[in-house]
């Protein structure tokens, strides 16, 4: 048995159209986009009647993907809390990027809050957490030279 890459995460989001704009933004590009149903979805995620809609995003050199996704049905009853960043099993994304302070204000205006403060690592890294969509944990690194 071989592991071959990781092929993508998955988040759920309420409002796709936003959370679409918040990581383009943040510089990944749109690949594609469907809308899913039917017995396959049902056995898959184990839940009956779902009809959703999905889009995924990937950085821009194709390694990395993030399939987001938004349920019409089943309604959702619950939401993800917003627990601390030291909670056991809280996911995060980190991206690399060129800039943390400009990457930073671009999504502020798609509703990105800072979790701390922008850290730096001795003179290796400029690093921060915010919150994205729905409260998404996303990292930003900023490799220094």
């Amino acid at each position: 048995m071989m592991i071959y890459r990781m092929d993508h995460v998955g988040v759920v989001v309420k409002d796709l159209a936003a959370a679409v704009a918040f990581f383009v933004e943040l510089g990944l590009e749109l690949e594609g986009k469907a809308t899913v149903e039917g017995e396959w979805v049902d056995q898959l995620i184990g839940l009956d009647g779902v009809r959703a809609d999905l889009a995924v995003v990937r950085t821009p050199d194709g390694h990395g993907r993030v399939e987001l996704s938004t349920f019409h049905t089943p309604v959702p009853t619950s939401t993800a809390p917003r627990a601390p960043m030291n909670t056991p099993g809280i996911p995060r994304l980190t991206f690399a990027v060129d800039d943390v302070d400009a990457v930073l204000s671009r999504l502020r205006e798609h509703g990105a809050e800072l979790v701390g403060e922008v850290a730096q690592y001795g003179d290796i890294y400029r690093y921060c957490y915010l919150r994205g969509p729905d409260g998404i944990i996303i990292g930003l690194v900023e490799e220094l030279n």
